[in-house]
């Protein structure tokens, strides 16, 4: 809306307001539309639009002063020493006015603007009255009807929480040098932490923490001093100086409980470094990502991805919604239902007590997270419950009932009469959180982030805080191996988690091949001892967390439980921990491809949400399902039933692994492919020979060789002069480092041969190769001298035929299907061959059916290769040159010439099953699926 002209000077309005003799209640509208005549707007009255504009907005429990719509919630007081109070009741008011950008409280003599832009820190703006013919105040107050989005702060919620862990990681890095206990110092800092923000947030007396500073700025030990005696009366209550110091206590500001004779200290720059924290916003950080990023400030070895990615509070919903509130949401709305006809029958105290017994319901809900890190996840559970109850309170202050029934835990005299609204105190508390987390850094900050997040809830909504004391003791975040329990190092055993209504969290991701590499022999042993019958051996870590959260719900200590995964908890070894769980419940929940953030990068991850079979609503990948949802994370047809068919054995191995650095560049390889025949009378071109991995086969080839002994003994294989003396040098050091490894005392040898590949091999002209992990599930020709390594699967065949229907949609489609998918983003599906080609069942097509299908896919395999070595080009000609050329790029473009090679394949291939081309996915599937258990017997 365009001004109008003021009918209201400066000077004018001063003069009518400065000595104003009304009361709140008679004043406030004549001084409000006052206010919109000094700055050329219509006043509610004449605006004509009551739903935009209006005086006494009703909300649940009251009324807003002034609301306009998309600008502001006004409130009047009729002294300044109510503002504070003003605020409140917008804070509590706003979710009824549509969370407007600005929150205004006046009096007569003082306007106080609030920003209220989500995400964004909140920042306050304050006009005197009296000082209204100031340009600046008189151009803020007419943004607050134009222009609101004027006031919007430069900095989000996220750069405060950033800028506040950087500086942390300073001090944190210049602490380190003066102190040797991690422990103690993690403990130290987390207090000086929860001080800044108690103390931005008026839980302290302003300004306490600069004036210690600004008093000792050359005097460090004296500082030191002064903090030490503010936590110490922080822990019982008491004074400082001038100060009373309200009751904190809590098991944060307790004495030391690692080394109370001796007491960590700021050094001098550190010192320097927290005054200029003391400056920032502690207020407005976020709890969701506070713990993650001080715990990079706080852990060195985390410090370097400080300014990465973190996982935000919108993903951690996607678990803790469906899990946890989606159950509790619907209690809530059977008993505002059962409430709502007690209040038609004029049963007003039976109503009234139905919803407190709900409230006493929400704050008898425990969620455990057993892997916690900073507590990200616990936070949000916290918050979402307190805005559940926030739900129930409004519609009890709607209903005009007062605030506690004689049951509720917190007395009656402990709550402020002064509003209807702040006459109900939210009844959840921090310790219904409980959590487990084996970092020391990461337990300490998963207490002080929930604390934080706590209060700051009660304060953003409006609420007084008033619990005495301040804090109580979090020892329900505990610091424990949530998996394995070695306090008896001779007898390591299964730890008891504690029993909670819910579980969630985001286990460690850790793959089966890097578990003895990462934890150590002796740990990884006494786990698979510890779970043998349970899970395989060849799990991933993240296994045993889902594992254990199975066993809490079978043994009735849990509800519901929704973990993270990784995306190969999907297939092989790792499913089966999905499959004891449908065994002894039902998945409810599932997303099995999500991007996710993890260590700073984006990776892709599952999702799985399980219970004991109770719950009847499925949802996959967000969206409600009629379909029970598979172990390998899939609806409708479930291929996990699908048995290896006995007809495919003998035709698809992993290619052999070395483990060891068995591969040479062409150079060296030239070398000994030159050398004299050997002693044995043989060349070394026995051994010596061609490797080719995945990236060989979707990119460009590396034209790199590897020795190859295969089955070879040592005294047999010691006759290949140079390419043995060559493996002695650089593998043999290797091996021996890998005490325990089952190859380690045939150090010469491949660590995994694959004989029986070998055997397969004999008398072949050519064989088959596909990546193992690929984007693209292409398969390729590879000449029999090349060695395909464990990055690819190959297949004895060298016929068209067989070929034909590997690169075929239809056995494509049930590979994906039977298949996983990495974790990292753009990694691409995981073809395994006993579950993608085992399983498979092949056409039994006739003579001209099958030379049709070898045709096509000789045809496919001809122009493949002639646009991947085009006569005539140079590799640095040819519009962009060869070196683009590779199978990835030519199925990122996917010509239309290659479109019609597939789909004449495609065709060839249907034809052979006796189905139409063009049968849908799930058709597909559904007759891949049949025609295995009848071939199987099953």
């Amino acid at each position: 809306m365009t001004p109008q002209l003021p009918t209201l000077t400066p000077p004018e309005f001063i003069a009518r307001w400065r000595d104003a003799g009304f009361g709140e209640r008679q004043g406030a509208q004549p001084f409000f539309s006052d206010l919109c005549g000094l700055v050329g707007h219509p006043t509610p009255a004449a605006y004509g639009n009551p739903d935009a504009f209006t005086f006494e907005k009703w909300v649940p429990g009251g009324f807003a002063d002034a609301y306009f719509e998309e600008r502001f919630g006004w409130e009047f007081k009729g002294g300044d020493d109510q503002l504070p109070g003003a605020f409140n009741q917008l804070l509590r008011y706003q979710i009824y006015l549509k969370t407007p950008p600005l929150l205004i409280a006046s009096s007569f003599q003082r306007i106080q603007i609030r920003t209220n832009f989500p995400g964004m820190e909140t920042v306050l703006h304050e006009i005197p009255v009296a000082e209204l013919d100031q340009a600046t105040h008189l151009a803020k107050l007419r943004n607050c009807f134009f222009a609101p989005g004027e006031f919007r702060p430069n900095r989000s919620v996220e750069d405060v929480t950033r800028e506040t862990a950087e500086l942390f990681r300073d001090i944190v890095a210049d602490m380190e040098q003066h102190t040797d206990d991690p422990q103690r110092l993690a403990r130290y800092l987390n207090r000086i932490v929860f001080s800044l923000y108690a103390a931005d947030a008026g839980l302290l007396p302003d300004n306490i923490f600069a004036d210690i500073l600004n008093a000792n700025r050359q005097r460090p030990d004296l500082s030191n001093r002064a903090i030490a005696n503010l936590f110490e009366q922080m822990a019982r209550g008491g004074l400082f100086g001038p100060h009373e110091i309200a009751h904190f206590n809590g098991d944060l500001f307790r004495g030391d409980p690692f080394r109370p004779d001796a007491p960590v200290e700021l050094s001098a720059n550190a010192v320097q470094r927290l005054g200029e924290a003391v400056g920032k916003n502690w207020r407005n950080i976020e709890p969701s990502i506070f713990g993650t990023l001080f715990e990079r400030a706080l852990d060195a070895s985390q410090r370097a991805r400080l300014g990465a990615h973190y996982t935000g509070a919108d993903d951690i919903a996607l678990v803790v919604e469906p899990v946890v509130m989606t159950p509790l949401r619907r209690e809530w709305a059977t008993a505002r239902a059962e409430i709502e006809r007690l209040l038609e029958d004029d049963n007003g105290e039976p109503a009234r007590q139905r919803l407190a017994a709900f409230r006493r319901r929400l704050a008898s809900v425990t969620v455990l997270d057993p892997a916690c890190g900073s507590g990200n996840f616990l936070y949000i559970a916290l918050r979402s419950l307190l805005d559940l109850e926030r739900e129930v309170i409004d519609f009890a202050a709607a209903q005009g009932w007062p605030g506690r029934t004689p049951q509720d835990s917190l007395p009656q005299d402990s709550l402020p009469q002064d509003s209807l609204l702040q006459d109900f105190l939210p009844m959840v508390q921090p310790n219904q959180m409980l959590g487990m987390e084996i970092n020391h850094y990461a337990a300490e900050l998963a207490r002080t982030a929930l604390w934080i997040g706590y209060i700051q809830w009660h304060q953003a909504n409006g609420f007084p805080y008033t619990q005495s004391p301040l804090l109580t003791p979090l020892d329900t975040i505990r610091q424990t191996d949530a998996i394995l329990d070695r306090s008896d190092p001779e007898h390591p055993a299964e730890p008891e988690w504690p029993a909670a209504e819910f579980i969630v969290g985001n286990p460690p991701f850790l793959g089966r091949g890097g578990l003895r590499s990462a934890l150590g022999d002796e740990y990884t042993g006494a786990l698979y001892s510890t779970y043998a019958g349970r899970l395989p051996n060849a799990s991933d870590l993240c296994c045993y967390w889902f594992e254990k959260a199975r066993a809490q719900i079978a043994a009735g200590a849990t509800k519901r439980a929704g973990l993270l995964a990784t995306q190969g908890i999907r297939g092989q070894d790792n499913r089966a921990v999905l499959q004891r769980i449908k065994e002894s419940g039902d998945i409810f929940m599932a997303y099995p491809d999500k991007d996710w953030v993890l260590a700073g990068a984006t990776v892709r991850i599952s999702i799985v949400g399980f219970d004991d079979g109770a719950e009847i609503q499925r949802f996959f990948d967000g969206k409600e399902t009629a379909s029970g949802i598979n172990a390998n994370l899939t609806v409708g047809v479930d291929t996990t039933v699908a048995k290896r068919l006995p007809e495919n054995s003998g035709h698809a191995f992993e290619g052999p692994s070395p483990k060891a650095p068995f591969d040479i560049p062409p150079e060296l390889a030239e070398r000994m492919l030159l050398a004299p025949f050997n002693v044995n009378g043989r060349p070394n071109s026995d051994v010596v020979r061609p490797v080719m991995n995945a990236r060989d086969i979707t990119q460009k080839a590396r034209g790199m060789y590897t020795i190859d002994f295969a089955m070879m003994g040592l005294e047999e294989a010691s006759q290949y002069e140079m390419p043995f003396e060559h493996v002695k040098e650089h593998v043999y050091p290797k091996r021996l480092e890998k005490s325990q490894a089952p190859f380690r005392n045939r150090w010469w040898q491949y660590a995994t041969p694959r004989p029986n590949m070998r055997q397969a091999m004999v008398g072949l002209n050519r064989y088959i190769a596909t990546p193992r992990v690929s984007k693209h599930r292409v398969f390729v020709w590879v000449k029999p001298e090349i060695m395909c390594n464990d990055s690819t699967d190959v297949f004895a065949r060298d016929d068209d035929y067989f070929f034909g229907v590997l690169q075929s949609r239809i056995h494509e489609l049930w590979a994906r299907n039977k298949g996983t998918q990495l974790r990292e983003a753009e990694s691409g599906f995981r073809y395994t061959p006993t579950t993608c080609f085992e399983t498979f069942p092949f056409p039994h097509p006739d003579d001209a059916q099958r030379e049709a299908i070898a045709l096509a896919a000789a045809e496919l395999d001809r122009l493949r290769e002639r646009w991947l070595h085009p006569a005539g080009v140079s590799a640095g000609g040819g519009g962009g040159g060869l070196r683009r050329r590779t199978l990835t790029n030519l199925y990122n473009r996917r010509p239309t010439w290659l479109d019609h090679a597939h789909a004449a394949l495609d065709a060839a291939v249907a034809d052979a099953y006796g189905w139409p081309a063009d049968l849908a996915e799930a058709d597909l599937l559904e007759r891949l699926l049949a025609l295995n258990l009848e071939r199987a017997g099953g």
